[in-house]
């Protein structure tokens, strides 16, 4: 007898659901008739599992379902065939476990590179399928590419066997597998599919048989045909412009694939959000879109998961350290876990929930206030709080102290809030960044960006150059002002102002405590038909026209100025026009004015791209 498929001595085979064996064998036997089944635990027969017929053995070839062993073990499992003449054929498989068993698959990070001083000790209870075909207790590197069985391995490294140096090999399967045994208390399965550097492309399901596709899917089979769920580590082989760019669908498309050919549509998926590299030779952009897009994986993939290592250290240029890879493997088996609601796991991963902006009335800065949705205890940090990053669009380095409170992170920033409403904030931006920031059960922030600090708009430089006229008597709450029928009148002079702030109240004191009315005047240039708003903010009475036409009026005008108090659309047609503003200056309270002006029919891809891949009204003194 010779069993080929779904049972072999020292093996974990998946249970199901309801906690039992459902393996399917095939094999060869010289003799044809029922294939009996008995199992032994402690030298002692499992009650109804003494000669139970599991299935047949006919022309030589022999095909049956170990079905209904209970979660646990190790047994003893003797399978015989016994022919109408009464030739028997049998074998004897020891030492079988049954729990679940995962897939793990991906590049180096999955193979494992750590050094093996930070080998965990093994667990008898948690069994690996090696690359030789053969289960064992489960000790770094449990990928052996050396004496894999399937070809593609060899032929990705030239026809020759990989070959790693002795003293690395640490991955976070082995760490993953005793987290999964201490949380459930059911033996753990681990078959090792994964080989270093291989993009995404190469994992394609189209590719057949002699792929790394194909010998995933052979190990699979070849093990009883269910796991339990699958892990992934890759993506570093495409951070580059076209691999990028396709990444996340290609990505969901994989996972379908995997869901069909294992036959489980629910089958938890669970990746790793690629860490750092130190290289030269790699481009930031690329690398952070791929984290990106790895972070967004669960809102178009179910049952998916996504586990940052940012934040862990490595042993070289790229690869994760052994030490990392023990943390890395604990992250998955509690992501693993909550995705089959397995009781006492926490929370779903760590996400970004909001991103907001105000000023700091002490520091005269701003506050940048970043949110997340299922923190674990408290953010915290080894240290002073690390890894974020505003771009404007280049990094802008104002942060100068971060705070972390609850779920929630302060960056106290010494810039104004004028000045990086419309920036992007980062969490491990660039190549290799510092990141330290977790929760209280060691769960990494994810590396998260470009997103945008509070709202962002196709929002012009504010208006700083402007015609402004000299003090003219009051006009109360302006809201008899008409437009003036002689702009001549106003003798309006260029003045350039040094802030955004439109300041004129030393030549407002002057009058002081008079009421008096000033006027700002400037033109603007459109390209091409704009849907546009003027951004006012003002510490008096105010009033705007466009060309001549009332857009906003505020009687009840008064100070602190803040940023867009008044927001008024008009319609800007290809060409010149004329914007102007009468202040009153609230008998010598108010000061001046902001003027900006937002364009709203810019597709918000546009905007998240930049001012350079858009056009904005031109603002001409």
């Amino acid at each position: 007898m010779k069993i080929e498929q779904g049972l072999f001595s020292g093996m974990v085979l998946q249970r199901t659901r309801s906690g039992f064996s459902d393996a399917v064998i095939s094999g060869t036997s010289e003799s044809d008739g029922p294939l009996l089944a008995s199992v032994s635990s402690k030298g002692k027969f499992l009650a109804g599992w003494k000669s139970r017929k599991i299935g047949k053995s006919a022309n030589g070839k022999i095909n049956g379902r170990l079905k209904g062993l209970p979660a646990g073990g190790p047994y003893d499992i003797t399978l015989s065939v016994k022919s109408s003449t009464g030739r028997k054929d049998s074998a004897i498989f020891r030492d079988i476990l049954v729990g679940d068993v995962w897939i793990l698959a991906g590049q180096s990070n999955m193979e494992g590179i750590g050094y093996l001083k930070d080998a965990l000790k093994p667990v008898s209870h948690v069994r690996a399928f090696y690359m030789d075909d053969r289960w064992d207790v489960a000790r770094d590197p449990i990928h052996n590419l050396s004496k894999a069985v399937d070809r593609v391995h060899s032929d990705l490294n030239g026809g020759q066997p990989p070959n790693r140096k002795s003293h690395i090999g640490v991955g976070p399967g082995v760490a993953f597998g005793q987290e999964m045994f201490r949380r459930t208390g059911v033996p753990q399965g681990l078959i090792s599919c994964a080989h270093g550097g291989t993009s995404r492309s190469q994992w394609d399901p189209s590719l057949g048989k002699n792929s790394l596709y194909g010998a995933m899917l052979r190990r699979f089979h070849k093990n009883g045909g269910l796991i339990a769920g699958f892990l992934w580590y890759q993506g570093c082989s495409d951070a580059y412009a076209e691999g990028a760019r396709t990444y996340g669908m290609r990505m969901q498309s994989f996972v379908r694939a995997l869901r069909r050919d294992f036959r489980n549509p629910d089958m938890p998926f669970v990746a790793v959000q690629i860490a750092g590299v130190a290289s030269a030779t790699h481009n930031h952009v690329f690398w952070n879109r791929i984290q990106e897009l790895l972070r967004l994986l669960p809102d178009s993939i179910r049952k998916c998961s996504v586990v940052p290592a940012i934040d862990l250290e490595l042993d070289d240029f790229i690869h994760v350290s052994g030490k990392g890879q023990n943390r890395l493997g604990r992250r998955l088996a509690q992501a693993m876990c909550e995705l089959r609601r397995i009781k006492g796991s926490g929370k779903p991963q760590i996400t970004l929930k909001s991103v907001g902006v105000e000023r700091n009335p002490l520091s005269g800065g701003s506050d940048i206030k970043v949110t997340f949705d299922n923190v674990m205890g408290r953010l915290q940090s080894n240290g002073k709080p690390s890894g974020f990053t505003i771009c404007n669009p280049s990094p802008v380095n104002t942060v100068f102290r971060t705070d972390l409170e609850k779920n929630t992170v302060i960056l106290r920033t010494a810039s104004p809030v004028t000045d990086i409403e419309n920036a992007s904030l980062h969490y491990g931006y660039g190549l290799m960044p510092y990141c330290n920031i977790t929760d209280s059960e060691d769960r990494s922030l994810p590396v998260f960006g470009p997103h945008p600090v509070g709202v962002l708009r196709a929002v012009s430089r504010f208006a700083t150059r402007l015609r402004v006229s000299k003090a003219m008597p009051s006009a109360g709450k302006l809201q008899g002002l008409p437009f003036p029928k002689n702009m001549e009148d106003l003798k309006l002079k260029t003045r350039e102002f040094s802030g955004n702030f439109c300041d004129l109240h030393l030549d407002l004191l002057k009058s002081a405590p008079e009421d008096v009315l000033v006027y700002f005047a400037c033109d603007i240039e459109c390209s091409e038909q704009m849907k546009l708003s003027a951004c006012i903010g003002y510490d008096g009475p105010v009033k705007l026209w466009v060309d001549g036409n009332e857009i906003f009026h505020d009687p009840k005008g008064c100070n602190p100025a803040t940023l867009d108090q008044g927001v008024a659309k008009f319609n800007g047609t290809p060409g010149r026009h004329q914007v102007l503003v009468a202040l009153g200056s609230n008998s010598g309270r108010a000061w001046g004015i902001f003027l900006r002006f937002v364009r709203h029919d810019v597709n918000p891809k546009l905007v998240r791209l930049g001012p350079e891949n858009y056009k904005m009204p031109e603002i001409l003194g």
